[in-house]
């Protein structure tokens, strides 16, 4: 067999066309399940081999997967190249809403990236007077933006601090909860599911191996069931995401960010930032990171990943004696509590592939802009996006994917105090006011 696999790699190596970036786990998982469903998963080949790592994938070994003779984009004719396509994938995923509080548009393409890593969530209605918007950008594969963007919203919703009034408190917590959620033989079946075909096929299997029948959920006091199986053991995905989320009641806007996509309200045209991009050069960040037993070489954590706050990358959260938010990178996201005025127009949450283009104040004024002749939310977005995608991958910026949410304050808010005095309270982060020079 290892002959025949041999053979057929020298004969048909000059025909591959088609590549999916996968981690190293990915990978054991796939030659595992060829092992026991070979006759039913693959009909030919699957030949792997390591490739170089990229400047925009550093922080993982990249496997390439060709399978078969051509399997390039049949919808498209796109051949990928490493992690860049031939030609960038523009069609966009776009959708609007609303209720009575405000409207939202947003859209996400994947643009010259081999893969789609970005999630969102969009909820006008997370219950009776509260909106939850959220976006995350995976790095090292999907399926951890993709857990978050299911998930993430749903915790919130059931924690205690929620259940309270503590909007913040529970959405802090969650942050912490997605990575313990994705350990285990669970967290392992979840994250299978939402991957690639092959992942998807042996994760329900395993689910109907391994889940608790109903009679067993019902003894549980968490609803995330405790599974038995072959990996009771895993410690949690080596990929990862950033999370920006931000949660609308009333007049109260609390905003909380691990990463580096962004979150920005205009007021009276004015863009202000509500987060702060985690990157390892920031002094707070590279204090933990050393204190943890890190190290930061080029701008990046242990000379590769270049936030220091994320979901998931649990290689670098395995030190035992210390907690969560001191690990080397952290879940730990910055909460920012805000009183909506009078003042303010909209919100945006993006991910760093819009921010690598634009300036904060440049995406607000390039929003104002259009929204003097379209209405529709998700058109504006769209536009951002057709905006900072590259003509080529030769400079970098504008080659990543692309996920912008935007939202419009739709309903009457008091504006009887100024911007100033409804700022954060003393435990929150206040708003930062950046004043950026539009460029030419």
């Amino acid at each position: 067999m290892v002959d025949e696999d041999r053979s057929s790699r020298e004969n048909h190596g000059s025909s591959r066309c088609s590549y999916n970036i996968l981690t190293i786990d990915e990978v054991s998982l796939i030659e595992s399940v060829r092992a026991r469903f070979l006759d039913v998963i693959v009909n030919n080949f699957i030949d792997t081999h390591v490739i170089e790592k990229s400047d925009y994938e550093p922080d993982y070994m990249c496997i390439s997967i060709s399978r078969s003779r051509f399997l390039s984009d049949s919808s498209t004719g796109h051949l990928e190249m490493g992690i860049y396509l031939s030609a960038p994938k523009t069609e966009k995923c776009s959708e609007d809403g609303g209720n009575s509080r405000l409207r939202y548009g947003l859209s996400s393409m994947q643009g010259w990236r081999a893969t789609m890593e970005d999630a969102h969530a969009a909820l006008t209605d997370l219950d009776a007077s509260t909106s939850f918007f959220g976006v995350y950008d995976g790095h090292g594969g999907k399926v951890v933006a993709k857990f978050c963007a299911k998930y993430l919203h749903q915790q919130v919703l059931k924690h205690e601090a929620y259940l309270a009034g503590d909007i913040g408190t529970s959405v802090q917590k969650t942050f912490f909860r997605m990575d313990e959620m994705m350990r285990g033989q669970r967290g392992w079946r979840e994250l299978a599911i939402l991957g690639d075909k092959i992942n998807k096929f042996t994760g329900m299997i395993e689910g109907l191996i391994w889940s608790p029948r109903s009679g067993d959920k019902n003894d549980q006091v968490d609803d995330w069931t405790f599974e038995e199986g072959p990996h009771s053991d895993f410690s949690g995905p080596t990929s990862g995401s950033t999370a920006c989320v931000a949660v609308i009641r009333d007049n109260q806007l609390v905003v909380a960010n691990a990463g580096d996509s962004r979150c920005v309200i205009s007021r009276n045209g004015q863009a202000y930032n509500l987060s702060i991009d985690h990157k390892p050069d920031l002094e707070v960040e590279r204090e933990r990171i050393l204190e943890a037993g890190g190290f930061i070489h080029a701008g990046r954590v242990n000379g590769s990943l270049n936030l220091a706050r994320a979901i998931g990358d649990m290689e670098f959260k395995q030190n035992k004696y210390l907690p969560a938010e001191k690990q080397i990178v952290t879940a730990n996201p910055d909460v920012n509590t805000v009183e909506l005025c009078g003042d303010d127009e909209f919100l945006v949450l993006a991910c760093d592939g819009i921010w690598d283009c634009m300036s904060s104040q440049q995406l607000v004024d390039f929003i104002h802009e259009q929204l003097k002749s379209e209405t529709k939310l998700s058109v504006v977005c769209e536009k951002v996006l057709d905006r900072c995608l590259a003509p080529s991958t030769a400079g970098g910026a504008g080659c990543d994917n692309m996920t912008m949410v935007l939202v419009q304050f739709t309903r009457p808010t008091p504006s009887g105090a100024s911007a100033n005095d409804k700022s954060s309270t003393s435990q929150e982060v206040p708003i930062e006011s950046k004043h950026e020079e539009t460029e030419s």
